[in-house]
């Protein structure tokens, strides 16, 4: 409730959400998933999501949020907070399609979220497509984050995760793949912070960036705070446009401009579809290319 103030609203207000609780040494058969939908006009959402995962357990869990398209704008500021005790792995994705919004700029969804996730012993912590925190607090915990944020129209998004070491021998991986068409702006804002007893601490962060159209942009604000001179931290950036000889070369075979575009983004975003269970892996591919339809040409 204390970690920001769209936080304690939805501490304040919220009346509905999940609740996930894996006993000790139990691991899930079968892939958990719910949908949240912000049906009504002029109204915010306000749900909260409590995962805790016991001691040797495991569990995948996968979120939906979407919204019909309005001219009115809309509010979402949920809750996610995600527990894994020793040995646990938690595997939480989620993914959002928000209306950004007509190419006047009216309409679309106010979305802010926090997700956090508390790593208690050795175990592992996955995030996928939002800006969680993850706290590796056990010794030997491991944390991964993969993000896809695209952004069209005059959509802005401000996406990212926060990394905090405080246990020995932590690891954690950041992926961030960030997608600007339009007049979009689209920035990721990570933090890699190592406390003064995180021993051998070991931190990878890439963040690419692709650009379709002159008129959109990508951001990225790194944030590295180490504290123990035994860790090692890894940051990597790049920011690339679909180039006219890639588009001419699918051209040249057959493949038609929005197939190609489909073609490069999908493979461009490969590394973190992947991470997704299978069936909605294919949902991610599809809802990528309408999301991006007639961004190009």
């Amino acid at each position: 409730m204390t970690d920001n103030y769209y936080a304690a609203l939805n501490a304040a207000v919220f009346s509905d959400g999940s609740f996930c609780y894996i006993p000790k040494g139990v691991r899930c058969p079968m892939e958990l998933s719910t949908y949240f939908r912000i049906n009504a006009a002029n109204t915010g959402q306000f749900e909260r999501t409590l995962i805790v995962a016991d001691d040797e357990s495991y569990v995948s869990y996968l979120e939906g949020c979407t919204a019909p398209q309005r001219d009115e704008n809309q509010l979402h500021a949920a809750v996610v907070e995600i527990y894994a005790g020793a040995h646990a792995e938690v595997k939480y994705s989620t993914v959002q399609n928000w209306f950004p919004g007509d190419k006047e700029g009216k309409g679309g969804i106010f979305n802010f979220v926090t997700k956090r996730g508390i790593c208690a012993g050795r175990n592992r912590l996955c995030c996928h497509w939002k800006y969680p925190s993850c706290i590796l607090k056990g010794d030997y915990s491991i944390g991964e984050f993969y993000s896809v944020a695209v952004t069209n129209n005059y959509q802005q998004a401000d996406t990212g995760t926060k990394m905090i070491h405080i246990g020995k021998n932590t690891k954690s991986r950041i992926v961030s793949k960030g997608i600007s068409a339009g007049k979009s702006q689209n920035s990721y804002r990570g933090q890699v912070q190592v406390m003064k007893r995180a021993h051998n601490a070991r931190n990878f962060s890439q963040c690419d960036s692709l650009l379709m159209g002159d008129r959109c942009g990508a951001h990225t604000f790194p944030y590295i705070d180490i504290n123990n001179p035994t860790a090692k931290v890894e940051h990597e950036a790049t920011t690339s446009k679909i180039g006219a000889d890639q588009l001419f070369y699918c051209n040249q075979r057959g493949i038609s401009t929005e197939d190609a575009v489909a073609l490069i983004v999908n493979g461009y975003a490969k590394e973190v579809l992947n991470q997704l269970p299978m069936e909605f892996a294919v949902e991610a591919q599809k809802l990528l290319a309408l999301t991006l339809e007639g961004s190009v040409g």
